[in-house]
């Protein structure tokens, strides 16, 4: 099922999910919803407070990004262990429709979380699935990417996100 999307300045996108303890039939389809609802919205990564749930659970499937390479994980209770070097990169996000902000992230970070079979896991990754992931954990931690700017560039971004909200009502 696809479920809506939970836009900016919700406060549920502003606090930290809860650990999943247990992964049952609820969590199992919560999972499925959000791979349905990402694809719906052609998005390659998301977040269950994106959709109105305060679980650390994330999604992310990067096989429709040109130039990425194919990874699509269930990340649940997921966390970093180890991170190196720097990148900036032009980010959008499906909780601010129509905005993008460049933000600087790990070029490769080194995680654990369980998986949807409640096995834990550990994981590699480097380039675009490494800012997916940053990006998705820090909605989980209750941060938005114009958290990750100046305040100056937040201002902006803000601004221009508000007119973007006034267009999308006009329509």
């Amino acid at each position: 099922m696809v479920r809506e999307i939970v836009t900016y300045p919700n406060e549920i996108l502003q606090k930290p999910t809860e650990r999943v303890d247990e992964i049952d039939d609820e969590v199992r389809q919560l999972i499925k919803d959000m791979f349905e609802t990402m694809y719906s919205a052609e998005g390659v990564g998301l977040a269950a407070n994106q959709v109105g749930v305060s679980l650390s659970i994330m999604v992310i499937d990067t096989t429709i990004k040109e130039d990425a390479p194919d990874i699509k994980l269930v990340l649940i209770n997921p966390e970093i262990i180890k991170a190196e070097g720097k990148v900036r990169f032009k980010e959008g996000c499906l909780s601010f429709p129509g905005l993008s902000v460049e933000v600087e992230r790990f070029e490769r970070v080194q995680l654990k979380a369980i998986d949807e079979e409640g096995k834990e896991r550990v994981y590699d990754l480097e380039g675009f699935p490494a800012i997916v992931f940053q990006h998705e954990l820090d909605h989980l931690k209750g941060i938005t990417f114009l958290d990750r700017l100046t305040a100056w560039r937040r201002r902006l971004a803000l601004e221009k996100y508000r007119k973007l909200q006034r267009e999308a009502q006009k329509v």
